[in-house]
């Protein structure tokens, strides 16, 4: 039987105000997320994968055509489940802190250049997709990517560390077309930088359905 269900917020509704509104989260949560959570279970009897992990699952659909449905919507569960984990309401954003502190220096040159690197991926993304700060599986050297759609960082064997969405449906309600100020105030007000900390000393933090 698949264990895959939708996760509850890391917080209320309300709690990103002002930067992110409760409509937004009651829309992108409740109705987005959920219908990807939805239409997965609805594809996993009958395909040797009902007891597999979400990382399993898109890993094992990632690179085959034939199950690119089933990929776009495991991933896309996985997906939203890192980005809302990557916003805190307690004071988020601004510079890191942690062991990321350091590694973005080493390997950015500096924050504000990493934050320079982040933003151009975030707002310079085609259409709908991410922006990730990743790092590799073996030597832990931090990069960014961008990825379409549903794509992410483990069809490409790489570690997540921190992601924004920016589909429209994640600012399209409290930015309109402005995805530069909706990226800007991710940077400087909600990202949980404890969280992406834990995610680059590769710790379960008990979400993405590990």
């Amino acid at each position: 039987m698949s264990n895959i269900k939708l996760p509850d917020l890391p917080y209320a509704k309300d709690a990103l105000e002002p930067h992110i509104s409760a409509e937004t989260l009651e829309y992108h949560h409740d109705k987005h997320h959920a219908a990807y959570v939805n239409k997965l279970k609805d594809l996993l009897p009958g395909s040797g994968l009902e007891d597999k992990t979400l990382p399993e699952i898109i890993e094992a659909t990632a690179k085959d055509d034939s199950k690119q449905t089933m990929f776009n919507q495991a991933a896309q569960v996985w997906n939203h489940t890192f980005y809302w984990n990557c916003m805190t309401p307690d004071n988020g954003g601004g510079e890191p802190t942690g062991d990321l502190k350091g590694k973005i220096e080493e390997d950015f040159g500096s924050y504000d250049k990493f934050r320079e690197e982040f933003k151009n991926a975030a707002t310079s993304q085609f259409g709908s997709g991410w922006a990730w700060l990743v790092t590799d599986k073996v030597g832990g050297k931090l990069s960014i990517m961008k990825t379409s759609d549903a794509d992410n960082p483990l069809a490409h064997d790489k570690v997540a560390v921190l992601t924004c969405d920016v589909w429209e449906h994640a600012y399209y309600i409290d930015y309109r077309n402005r995805r530069p100020d909706y990226v800007d105030t991710f940077l400087d007000k909600l990202v949980n930088w404890d969280y992406a900390n834990a995610k680059y000393k590769g710790q379960d933090a008990g979400v993405e359905g590990k």
